[in-house]
């Protein structure tokens, strides 16, 4: 992640990430101060990534054997976005390990050349049933190594 001589986060440029999710905001998504509410931003996270993952093939919801749990989560903001507009989720991965992934996700306005917001969740494939983690299956590990 980009930081300053002041280390304070930046902004990030679209180059930056891996693969792009547009995502429609909601009239209910605004507070009352006329723009998005910052819970909003996480759920995008999750939204973009496991898309992405789903429709890639390397995470079944509904039945698979493993499931991601999120046991980190961070953003910073650095431009308002409102409705009515589109959000492009921009997502990477900086950390790959035998059960846990570190995903790191840039929030744009829609046709925006930096990020309005941009933060990371890190999860951790359990077993379905144990709740204990895993090794991560090798389909979900090649889909997360093109987002190196």
């Amino acid at each position: 992640m980009s930081e300053n001589k002041d280390s304070r986060p930046q902004p990030e440029p679209r180059g930056a990430y891996r693969a792009f999710r547009t995502i429609g905001t909601r009239w209910a998504d605004n507070d009352v101060y006329g723009h998005v509410n910052n819970v909003v931003y996480y759920s995008w996270f999750d939204t973009a990534v496991n898309a992405y993952l789903i429709e890639q093939g390397a995470l079944d919801i509904h039945a698979g054997p493993t499931i991601g749990l999120v046991i980190e989560t961070q953003c910073n903001y650095f431009a308002p976005l409102a409705f009515p507009e589109n959000v492009e989720a921009g997502i990477r991965v900086s950390r790959l390990g035998a059960s846990s992934v570190r995903y790191e996700v840039g929030l744009f306005a829609q046709g925006a050349p930096e990020t309005a917001a941009r933060g990371h969740f890190v999860h951790v494939y359990v077993d379905r049933e144990t709740r204990r983690p895993t090794t991560l299956p090798e389909k979900l590990r090649a889909v997360l190594e093109t987002l190196q």
